[in-house]
């Protein structure tokens, strides 16, 4: 009976509250969390003050998500669970020491995503580097390519290469070559034979991921173990990436980034609790039209390990109702 009431309190509070313009922080457009925030705006918009607007900004990233919502420059976005926590302490150098302590999580455990290694089988049948320890370190270092600064992917691949004695610069004068590009330009590059050794943020069906490794002759190689160790000293969990791309023999170790759904702490508690319901309620749904969140755990969704960062009260709110959060 009181879950009832309170349930109704909520429902009429949003009822009579002023419709809202909702600004959703994810990437542009043809991103996995793109797909992701049109898909939880079916949920959300219907479940706020009548009238309200929900505009998703096709932008961003990993890195950039925290600083937008911590500015009021963005209303709720998708970020890393690890990134959430770098600009929380001002990594120093992602986040040059400026901490965005005012960002709030609603949620977590949304997906899974990785940072995996693919290496192209013309390389490694060049020159035997068979493993990313020996291919990074070897007299004929493969040509790097990843996504541009904004990403996840470069800051961690920098601590990969600290893990292995490098730094960017250290790989270049060495002969290397590190490439930063769109990533819909990548998969071309990779089968024009202008790239060897791709690092990307991959969940199940990520087109990039998907594109580059049905279109060429690549290897998901494990993260190296002194890389690992480094990795998750600096807040990466380190997990095995089941099979789910070809070019994988089998499971192969990486980090994941984690991914959560992040406001401003002056969000108002009624708003951050119905857009926290509306995902986590419609939570079977959301997973039928995005396959790569099949993992998401609803009841699981408020553990301090799936979102790194404090909760909004407003989420609090929501968990303590459904009896999760102690």
């Amino acid at each position: 009976m009181k879950k009832l009431l309170t349930g109704l309190l909520a429902a009429f509070a949003l009822a009579t509250a002023q419709a809202e313009e909702i600004k959703f922080g994810a990437m542009p457009l043809g991103s996995i969390w793109y797909v992701f925030a049109a898909s939880f705006s079916k949920h959300i918009t219907p479940a706020l003050p009548p009238g309200s607007k929900l505009d998703i900004i096709a932008r961003g990233g990993g890195i950039s998500n925290p600083i937008i919502v911590n500015e009021k420059k963005a209303d709720v976005a998708l970020a890393n669970v690890v990134t959430s926590v770098w600009a929380m302490d001002g990594e120093a150098d992602i986040y040059k020491g400026k901490k965005y302590t005012e960002i709030r999580s609603l949620l977590g455990g949304l997906n899974e995503i990785f940072l995996v290694g693919m290496l192209s089988e013309d390389y490694i049948k060049r020159t035997g580097n068979d493993s990313l320890e020996k291919a990074l370190t070897s007299k004929n270092p493969p040509r790097v390519i990843m996504k541009p600064a904004g990403s996840t992917v470069p800051p961690s691949v920098r601590l990969l290469f600290e893990g292995l004695g490098l730094t960017f610069d250290k790989y270049k004068a060495a002969g290397g070559q590190i490439i930063q590009i769109a990533v819909g330009q990548i998969p071309s590059m990779m089968r024009d034979g202008r790239a060897d050794l791709y690092f990307e943020s991959a969940s199940p069906g990520h087109p990039a991921t998907v594109e580059a490794s049905t279109t060429v002759a690549v290897r998901f190689l494990d993260l190296p173990e002194k890389s690992l160790a480094h990795m998750a000293k600096n807040g990466l969990k380190v997990v095995s990436m089941p099979v789910h791309f070809k070019g994988q023999h089998g499971p192969v170790k990486a980090v994941d980034f984690g991914t959560n759904l992040i406001v401003h702490k002056d969000m108002p508690e009624i708003t951050a609790y119905a857009i926290t319901r509306a995902v986590i309620e419609n939570r079977d749904t959301i997973v039928a039209d995005n396959k790569a969140m099949q993992n998401f755990v609803a009841n699981e969704a408020w553990k301090p390990e799936n979102n790194g960062i404090p909760l909004h009260p407003g989420a609090i709110r929501y968990y303590k109702e459904k009896g999760w959060f102690k």
